[in-house]
C-alpha cells in the first residue's frame, strides 16, 4: 500500500512538503528523489523515525537504506557518534556487531528500541555492557533505575552480566 501511495504522491514530481507525509512513505523513496526537498542527512533523519518493520529485516531494500545512510553521513569507519546515531534513528537496529562494538555506549539508548537482534548484535551489546565503559557504568553499579532504562536490552544479557547486578 505504501509503495502504491508513494507512486501517487510523486506522480507529478516530488512534493515540496514531503516532510508532512507519513515517515513510512519515505522508505519507498530514494535519497535522490528526496534531494529536491532537502539534504540526504535530512532524509535519513526522517527515515530514522519511520517504522522499519514495514520492510522485512534482511530485505535488500532495508540493507540498501542503511548503506546509503552510512554513505550520506560520511562515517570514516564503524564508529557511530551520538549525533549520527540520532540521525540514523531506527536504522541503528540494522547495524552489525562491529558498529555496536566500535561505538561503545553511543548506541545503547537507541538499541533499546529494537524489537530483536541478530546473534552478532547480541554479542556486541554484551561486550559493550560488560566493559562498563558506558553512561550506565559497570553492571556491579546498576540500580533498579538503570535496569528500567535498559529494559529493551535485558533479554540480551547473559548470566555473566546478570550475576554482577546488585540485588
Amino acid at each position: 500500500q505504501l509503495n502504491c501511495l508513494v507512486k501517487l504522491v510523486t506522480l507529478h514530481g516530488i512534493p515540496k512538503d514531503l516532510d508532512n507525509y507519513p515517515k513510512d512513505l519515505l522508505l519507498f523513496l530514494s535519497p535522490s528523489d528526496y534531494a529536491a526537498t532537502g539534504s540526504c542527512v535530512q532524509y535519513f533523519a526522517q527515515v530514522g523515525k519511520a517504522n522499519l518493520d514495514v520492510l522485512q529485516r534482511e530485505s535488500s531494500q532495508r540493507k540498501e537504506l542503511l548503506s546509503e545512510a552510512l554513505t550520506c553521513l560520511k562515517m570514516p569507519g564503524t564508529e557511530v557518534n551520538e549525533q549520527n546515531a540520532e540521525i540514523l534513528g531506527h536504522l541503528i537496529c540494522d547495524l552489525g556487531g562491529e558498529y555496536i562494538k566500535s561505538s561503545g555506549g553511543n548506541l545503547l539508548k537507541q538499541l533499546i528500541q529494537c524489537g530483536s537482534f541478530l546473534p552478532d548484535q547480541e554479542e556486541a551489546i554484551r561486550s559493550v555492557i560488560s566493559s562498563g565503559n558506558t553512561t550506565f557504568g559497570p553492571p556491579v553499579e546498576w540500580s533498579a533505575f538503570t535496569l528500567d532504562e535498559l529494559s529493551g536490552l535485558i533479554p540480551v544479557l547473559d548470566h555473566s552480566i546478570l550475576q554482577k547486578i546488585p540485588k
